[in-house]
């Protein structure tokens, strides 16, 4: 009762995750069951995927310090529309395939935003 999510560790870098689940007390012994939908995080590519979040933002700031020194206008890569693209795999593909927004973008939007394949393409 009251249990929001499980997490269980199975190395250093690899969790089990079960959002909402079922969880039972044994009645004889300190045991519990869970029931529920375990999904894999990878605690390595989550602290890689913030790190460059993190590295991206210090950038835009030094960039942004800069054009307000100098006082020339903010020179944005092309625009490109995101509608049905999360921002979260944007950045995924990104950092995985080191590329710009706009490729990430045109990558997922070719392969239906498969990540996998999107990353493939760039890379490959």
């Amino acid at each position: 009762e009251g249990v929001v999510r499980v997490t269980m560790k199975k190395s250093k870098n690899i969790m089990f995750v079960v959002s909402k689940p079922d969880v039972f007390k044994s009645p004889t012994a300190d045991s519990y069951i869970i029931f529920g939908e375990a999904k894999i995080e990878d605690l390595a590519a989550k602290q890689a995927q913030m790190n460059a979040a993190s590295n991206e933002q210090r950038a835009n700031r030094s960039n942004v310090e800069e054009q307000a020194q100098t006082g020339a206008p903010a020179a944005d890569e092309e625009a490109v529309d995101e509608t049905g693209i999360d921002a979260k795999d944007v950045a995924l593909v990104m950092d995985q395939a080191h590329c710009t927004r706009a490729a990430a973008v045109t990558a997922l939007r070719n392969n239906n935003n498969d990540l996998v394949n999107a990353i493939m393409e760039l890379t490959i």
